[in-house]
């Protein structure tokens, strides 16, 4: 899915957060570490069911394990809030160096991503008490199969979170 797609999810589900009278952002940024937010930043990390696509033989893979890293900041005095995104890629296991494609991700699980990230800022940033949220990600053609850490950008730098 799109930049745009990710933004008016996320638009539409911080639109609560407008009666602290803040708004929020959203951007993708490849440089955000799991585990090393920048100063005064919180970070939220979930994996989550997506597709692949081999840009050089079309080749088209599922994986229940891609794991995105979101990095979130309210600057109280603006009234502004950033989220970052990182999605983390994988490559194809049949063409000799294929490079790391992006995650394509169904709107239903973008839309849970984001719901839970919402939850987590209104906890960290607004400090409420939202009790257990158990909705869940929607596989789409997910093989029961093993996960390919040799193909995973999260497994080669040694983040991955495939045993959560």
């Amino acid at each position: 899915m799109s930049f745009q797609d990710w933004e008016s999810i996320f638009e539409e589900k911080t639109e609560d957060l407008y009666g602290y009278g803040d708004s929020w952002s959203f951007e993708f940024d490849d440089t955000i570490e799991p585990d090393n937010p920048a100063q005064n930043w919180y970070q939220y990390i979930r994996g989550a069911f997506a597709r692949f696509t081999c840009s050089k033989c079309k080749r088209t893979w599922p994986s229940k394990r891609v794991l995105v890293v979101f990095d979130f900041q309210l600057q109280e005095r603006a009234k502004t809030g950033t989220v970052k995104a990182r999605r983390f890629r994988q490559n194809c296991k049949r063409c000799q160096g294929a490079k790391m494609e992006e995650p394509q991700f169904e709107l239903d699980n973008i839309e849970v991503l984001l719901e839970k990230l919402v939850g987590r800022i209104r906890m960290r940033c607004y400090r409420e008490d939202l009790g257990e949220n158990n909705r869940g990600f929607r596989p789409v053609g997910i093989s029961e199969g093993p996960h390919e850490s040799a193909h995973c950008e999260a497994c080669l730098r040694g983040i991955c979170r495939k045993s959560e």
